[in-house]
């Protein structure tokens, strides 16, 4: 298998720079995508092509069981949308797109089919940690792409919105230590191109959908680091991003049609962010109309999905990446800002094709109603139909961080927890939320906590043993901080170590504070524990409303008992009669942080401020343990 893929590999490479080379010497520019492969479930493709004044020539291809079904001309003359379809029996090979002008051939492209090797789609779940990286600052692995001619946004570590060098080779450096820390599963903030003038180091106002960003690498660059990481059995999510696009893309200087984009680029107004719109009976219809058509700013277009051609552009792209990078998954960024039918049918199509991929969908809003509404199997009165396997958990993060800073009431503390989850029933599966202690948009969670170590263990316990696909932001787990700021730029700093010369090193722990230390060894604990945790993967979750600062639940499957305590209050001994049916038969458990064991009884001696997580010797039948 590996040496098939680096055949494929190379052949997609080689095809590539010859598809490339053609078009350079032809009338046409691009066509795009640039290759596809045979065995899809659907059997047809379109492509896009630009050049100049081609709108008006023909196009056929070289080959009988490739056949052109359809041609699309729009406003401007230099595209042509040509969908081809692929018979059932097409071998893998070159392709050569032929154009004319009535009865002369007047240009030629090279084009390609390849063969699958079926390392595509293979999904994310309970059983997957997964660490989020901002590539600009994780790791500088080359230092010879830190500037690139033709770019703006020059290097300037000083300046904390500026490009700071890091890049896919850094994160192929240090995947021992993502494999070692325990992640299972890597989520890149977007890496396409950004040729943006400023601020493009997010990687969120894309400038081309089928090239890196050539200061973060190249294609190549992006499979090496894909199929390295899965040589770790470490999957690759990919950032995507189908609502807008940045301002200085390669289509603005020419857009396919007028109705690409909504509203116009001369006269763009910025959305209300009034999500509520979307589902509000009461909604005023302009309201609706600029939540969901509004730009994000002056510089990130807004895309308009209802146009067919693009939202078919925009499927087809991801299908590509998913195919060419053999992902795992997909994060969707801004999902309820596109349009609600596109979203459907994109989701619907890639799940066609990828029956395991995950797809996880961003929707910041604290509201479970909201959230909720776009998970596959939720119930919904509108009729709506979602194919959203996932979705971002933001309220159970907000209400994480609450219950450990506020004091305990019946409606305060710990409470926050308890209700949220008591709120799963609106969801299709709760299971399949992506929980977050902190992400690249919000303050790190050491920040967030007051720099409280051990509330920091608490949030971080909490989240890899309940519920949900957790997912742990770089830096974090050297507690990376942003005191006194809530600045973008400061919040995504450089990892320590990943840059030459850097004083202290997070891959090595050399002069990490004490704290540091101990908060990615606590860290490093957990995780690969967790690798094995049966019960935290996929075991029936059963938590006890809180009472005196504390706060108990079980996870529990037909292999493993686990259960957990958080005390939020000075140190206490818990009495156990209260959990006696779900303790069962335990006579003893074993402390998975320290590896010490001890005897259950008749009650659990609790350090103050802190969260235990205890492998328990019974194994009780799986049913109701809390009536």
């Amino acid at each position: 298998m590996r040496n098939n893929k680096l055949r494929t590999t190379l052949g997609l490479i080689t095809l590539l720079a010859v598809s490339q080379a053609a078009a350079i010497a032809s009338p046409i520019t691009r066509v795009e995508p640039s290759n596809w492969w045979i065995g899809m479930q659907t059997s047809s493709v379109q492509l896009l092509i630009n050049g100049e004044r081609i709108s008006d020539w023909q196009v056929s291809t070289d080959r009988d069981d490739i056949a052109v079904t359809e041609q699309v001309r729009l406003t401007s003359p230099n595209y042509l949308f040509v969908t081809l379809d692929i018979a059932s029996d097409a071998r893998s090979g070159p392709v050569t797109l032929q154009f004319s002008d009535g009865d002369n051939i007047i240009a030629r492209h090279n084009w390609s089919l390849l063969e699958r090797d079926g390392a595509a789609g293979s999904g994310f779940d309970q059983s997957d940690v997964i660490y989020l990286i901002t590539p600009d600052r994780f790791a500088n692995g080359d230092p010879d792409n830190d500037t690139v001619e033709g770019f703006g946004d020059p290097l300037n570590r000083s300046e904390p919105y500026g490009r700071h060098g890091g890049d896919l080779q850094g994160i192929i450096d240090h995947l021992d230590y993502i494999e070692q820390m325990g992640f299972t599963q890597i989520w890149l903030n977007p890496v396409l191109q950004n040729k943006q003038p400023q601020s493009s180091y997010h990687g969120y106002a894309i400038t081309d959908h089928y090239t890196v960003d050539a200061r973060f690498g190249s294609n190549a660059d992006y499979l090496a680091l894909a199929n390295a990481a899965r040589q770790r059995g470490i999957g690759l999510l990919m950032d995507v991003v189908l609502n807008h696009i940045g301002h200085r893309h390669w289509w603005m200087d020419d857009l396919p049609s007028a109705d690409w984009l909504n509203y116009s680029a001369d006269a763009p107004k910025m959305t209300n962010h009034r999500r509520e719109a979307l589902f509000d009976p009461y909604a005023a219809p302009g309201d609706l109309q600029r939540f969901a058509d509004g730009w994000f700013v002056p510089t990130m277009p807004d895309l308009n999905q209802r146009q067919p051609q693009l939202a078919e552009y925009l499927i087809q792209n991801s299908i590509w990446w998913i195919e060419t990078l053999g992902l795992s998954g997909l994060r969707v960024d801004t999902w309820p800002y596109s349009d609600k039918r596109f979203l459907t049918d994109y989701a619907r199509r890639l799940r066609a094709e990828y029956p395991d991929l995950n797809i996880t969908g961003e929707e910041w809003t604290h509201n479970v109603l909201i959230t909720a509404y776009w998970q596959a199997g939720a119930h919904r009165d509108d009729g709506y139909e979602s194919y959203l396997p996932s979705i971002i958990d933001i309220g159970l993060q907000d209400n994480l961080v609450r219950a450990l800073k506020e004091s305990d009431s019946w409606r305060d503390g710990l409470i926050r927890i308890y209700q949220t989850l008591a709120n799963d029933f609106a969801y299709g599966d709760p299971s399949k939320l992506v929980t977050f202690p902190d992400n690249h948009d919000m303050s790190r969670i050491y920040t967030q906590l007051d720099e409280d170590l051990a509330l920091y263990k608490i949030a971080n316990g909490v989240l890899l043993t309940t519920r949900g696909i957790p997912q742990l932001y770089y830096g974090s787990e050297i507690l990376m901080a942003n005191p006194g700021t809530e600045s973008h730029g400061i919040i995504r700093s450089d990892l320590p170590g990943g840059w030459a010369g850097d004083t202290s090193n997070a891959f090595t722990g050399e002069s990490l504070s004490a704290d540091a230390a101990e908060a990615q060894r606590f860290i490093r604990t957990l995780l690969n524990w967790r690798k094995s945790a049966h019960a935290i993967h996929h075991g029936q979750l059963t938590h006890f409303a809180p009472e005196n600062g504390v706060y108990v639940y079980f996870r529990r499957s037909a292999e493993q008992h686990v259960m957990v305590v958080v005390n939020k209050g000075d140190a206490q001994s818990l009495a156990l009669e209260r959990f006696r049916r779900a303790l069962g038969a335990t006579q003893s458990a074993t402390d998975v942080i320290t590896g010490e064991s001890l005897a259950v009884d008749r009650e659990l001696a609790l350090a103050a401020k802190s969260i235990a997580i205890y492998e328990l010797s019974a194994r009780p039948v799986l049913q109701d343990l809390a009536r």
